[in-house]
């Protein structure tokens, strides 16, 4: 059994919480996309149909990677464990491919969203390795 010494603070919980939360709705959105299922595209445009229908297949791969590793590393998060931290740099990693492609082709409907994808995973990678520095997660 681990022995955790240092309690973490609860801003601590309540950022894992709200990551856990975040990355729920990723594997939703991934699982819409992925299945195209009738609620997904009642939220979608014509227009936003036949862009995500011409994505490359790897594409929908980084993102299958970027958010399963995110909500793994989420609930590592919730658990106080290191391989978090890898875990939340494999989703970045595959949102940079992503959100890359996306930006590169000049999608630019959802900017605000994607900025903010990126960002969140950005911050999570950051947040991972303070939480590690002081011994939040071992």
């Amino acid at each position: 059994m681990t022995n955790y010494k240092v309690k973490p603070p609860v801003w601590f919980w309540i950022v894992s919480v709200i990551a856990l939360l975040w990355n729920i709705m990723g594997v939703d959105q991934y699982l819409g996309q992925a299945y195209k299922t009738d609620r997904w595209r009642s939220a979608m445009t014509e227009e936003q149909l036949e862009m995500v229908s011409n994505l490359p297949g790897w594409l929908t791969g980084a993102f299958a990677i970027a958010v399963f590793s995110a909500l793994l590393a989420s609930i590592g998060l919730l658990l106080r464990k290191r391989w978090a931290y890898y875990l939340f740099i494999i989703s970045l990693i595959a949102v940079i491919v992503q959100m890359g492609y996306v930006l590169a082709q000049g999608y630019f409907d959802g900017i605000a969203m994607t900025i903010s994808i990126i960002a969140f995973a950005i911050f999570l990678v950051w947040f991972s390795k303070k939480s590690i520095s002081k011994d939040w997660i071992i």
